[in-house]
C-alpha cells in the first residue's frame, strides 16, 4: 500500500511555514487523540500518521527531500521517508510539548492526562550529523549498501546512558513528582482550566541526578565512533540527501538520537559523463571508419558493448542505447546511453598522404552536400538532453 501524501494528511500546501505545518498537526492530532477515540484502531492509525507527517515536514532538511524526492527521497532503510518503528510513547516523547499547551482538564473532564499523553521527556534530543559519501557510476546505477564509520556521540556504557553513577544516584524530581510536568488550574467563565507546561527544575524527565557518571561527567553519553550500514536506493545523483533515523548523535541521558544525514557525491568516471538519467560518451572516428562503416566496442556503466557503426555515418551523429542510463530513484523510468560521433581530422599528413588527400578534394563525392534528415547542431543538442 502506497505511502499517502504529507501535506495531505495534514492539510497544509506545500508552501506553508513552520507554524502553520505545526498547528495542522496539532489539529489533526488532537482530532485522533487516543484519549479522545479510546479503542478505535483507525483513529490510533491516522494519529500515527500524522506523527509521520510532521516529524518529516517539522525537519528542515527530511522536507526538502521529500518536496524533491517524495516519499523515496527519504530514508529510515535506505528507502523510505519515516523511522517508521515509532509507537504511541515516541510520538508523546518526541512531540509531546505540542500537546502540552492544549486545555487538557477542560476537554478531557477536568481530571488527570492519559498516562500516554503525560509521558515525561527522556533526557535531551541529540544533534543531526551529516557525512558525504562518494559513490561510483556502478553503484549509483544498481544501488549499494555501505559501511561507514562515524565519529559521534554514543550512549555511555558504564552508566547505560542514564548519567548518574549509579541507580541510587537518581532521584524523582521533587517539583513534578516525577511526572516531568507540571499543572496549573484556572478558574475562567467557561469552567475549570487546566494547563500543563514542561518542568523547569527537571526539563520534563522527571529525575535529577545527584551523583554524576565518572566516565560520561553525567551526559549520559561519550565521544566514539560508530560503524553506520547505509542502504543507497539505485539512482541517487549528486547533491541528494538521505537521512537515516536514529543514527546521529546519541542524546543526553538517553535522550532520542538525531539522524544522520547523507550527502551523495558522484565519482568521476574516466570515459562516461552523465546528464541527468542518460549517460553520455564521446566516440572518436577516423575519416575512414565514418566512410566505410565498422564496428567498435564502447564503454557502459556495467560493462562494454559492441556498436555498429554505419558507413557514412556523419560527425554529430548520436547512437542511442536503450535502457543502459541510470534509473530514477522514484520511479521505474530509466535513462539510456548517448554516443556521440566525432569525426577524427588527421592534424599531421606525410608528403604521400598529402597527395592523396589531393586528388580526393576535387572528387565530387567529397564535396559537402548535407540533406534535410541531417539534423542540424541545435537539433543533436536537444536531442542529446530529451
Amino acid at each position: 500500500m502506497s505511502k499517502r501524501d504529507y501535506y495531505e494528511i495534514l492539510g497544509v500546501a506545500k508552501s506553508a511555514t513552520a507554524d502553520e505545518i505545526k498547528k495542522a498537526y496539532r489539529k489533526v492530532a488532537m482530532q485522533y487523540h487516543p484519549d479522545r477515540n479510546p479503542g478505535d484502531k483507525t483513529a490510533e492509525e491516522k494519529f500515527k500518521e500524522a506523527a509521520e507527517a510532521y516529524e518529516v515536514l517539522s525537519d528542515t532538511d527530511k522536507k526538502a527531500q521529500y518536496d524533491r524526492y517524495g516519499h523515496a527521497g527519504l530514508s529510515g532503510n535506505g528507502r523510505g521517508g519515516f523511522s517508521g518503528g515509532m509507537n504511541m510513547e515516541d510520538i508523546f516523547s518526541q512531540f509531546g510539548d505540542i500537546f502540552g499547551d492544549d486545555l487538557f482538564g477542560s476537554f478531557f473532564g477536568g481530571g488527570q492526562r492519559s498516562s500516554r499523553g503525560g509521558q515525561r521527556n527522556r533526557g535531551v534530543r541529540g544533534s543531526n550529523l551529516r557525512v558525504k559519501l562518494k559513490l561510483n557510476y556502478e553503484e549509483i546505477a544498481k544501488g549499494v549498501t555501505k559501511n561507514i564509520k562515524v565519529k559521534k556521540y554514543i550512549p555511555c556504557s558504564t552508566c547505560g546512558g542514564s548519567g548518574a553513577k549509579d541507580k541510587g544516584s537518581v532521584q524523582t524530581c521533587s517539583t513534578c513528582g516525577g511526572s516531568g510536568q507540571v499543572r496549573k488550574v484556572q478558574n475562567t467563565f467557561l469552567g475549570q482550566m487546566q494547563t500543563v507546561t514542561t518542568c523547569p527544575a527537571c526539563n520534563g524527565e522527571g529525575t535529577t541526578i545527584t551523583a554524576k557518571c565518572p566516565a560520561c561527567k553525567g551526559e549520559g553519553r561519550v565521544y566514539g565512533e560508530e560503524t553506520v550500514s547505509i542502504e543507497i536506493p539505485a539512482g541517487v545523483q549528486e547533491g541528494m540527501q538521505l537521512s537515516i533515523s536514529g543514527k546521529g548523535n546519541a542524546g543526553e541521558r538517553g535522550g532520542m538520537p538525531g539522524d544522520l544525514i547523507v550527502l551523495i557525491e558522484e565519482e568521476a568516471h574516466p570515459e562516461l559523463h552523465r546528464e541527468g538519467l542518460n549517460v553520455a560518451f564521446e566516440l572518436y572516428l577516423s575519416f575512414t571508419d565514418a566512410v566505410f562503416g565498422t564496428q567498435v566496442e564502447v564503454p557502459t556503466i556495467d560493462g562494454r558493448a559492441k556498436i555498429k557503426i554505419p558507413p557514412g555515418t556523419q560527425s554529430g551523429k548520436i547512437f542511442r542505447l536503450k535502457g543502459k542510463g541510470f534509473p530514477a530513484v522514484n520511479s521505474y523510468s530509466k535513462g539510456d546511453q548517448l554516443i556521440h560521433i566525432n569525426i577524427w581530422t588527421p592534424q599531421n599528413v606525410s608528403s604521400e598522404e598529402k597527395t592523396l588527400l589531393e586528388k580526393l578534394k576535387t572528387s565530387p563525392n567529397f564535396k559537402p552536400h548535407p540533406e534535410k534528415s541531417n539534423k542540424n547542431f541545435f537539433d543533436r543538442v536537444r536531442e542529446m538532453f530529451s
